[in-house]
């Protein structure tokens, strides 16, 4: 079993039962979710919009590949009404936005998937909800 790190975020319809139907649905389709974030309402990073997000992080254990695992978070994007992925920095409101954050100790590095997230350390609405579940290494 893998060890995967999500972050979730909606700004647009329901926010809240939108987050709670994607945990359900990554449950069922990708594997158990160990432990779950309070949601936490932010600004919109790197775009103007008068609607705020909605955010929080998701740990879960899979069997599946990473590439797999993307697919299967891009499928339940499109369930839940994702129309249209943020491309080249372009960002805009989003129905239901679910990246990989981590996934157990790994780097990947292809035009549509990185692991770790390259952009995670430089947003709180990500570090906060993800320092909130994840168990660090005692020093």
């Amino acid at each position: 079993m893998h060890i995967v790190y999500f972050c979730l975020g909606a700004n647009i319809g329901d926010r809240e039962a939108t987050l709670l139907k994607a945990i359900e649905l990554m449950e069922k389709q990708i594997g158990t979710i160990v432990r779950r974030s309070a949601f936490y309402e932010t600004e919109p990073w790197g775009f103007r919009s008068s609607n705020r997000f909605v955010n929080a992080a998701v740990c879960c254990t899979t069997q599946f590949s990473p590439r797999t695992v993307l697919e299967l978070t891009q499928s339940i994007e499109r369930e839940l009404g994702r129309t249209e992925k943020s491309t080249g920095g372009c960002y805009h409101d989003r129905v239901i936005d679910i990246d990989i954050l981590l996934y157990d100790d790994i780097s990947v590095d292809e035009p549509d998937l990185k692991i770790p997230h390259p952009l995670m350390s430089e947003r709180d609405f990500v570090m906060r909800p993800l320092s909130e579940i994840r168990k660090l290494p005692q020093v």
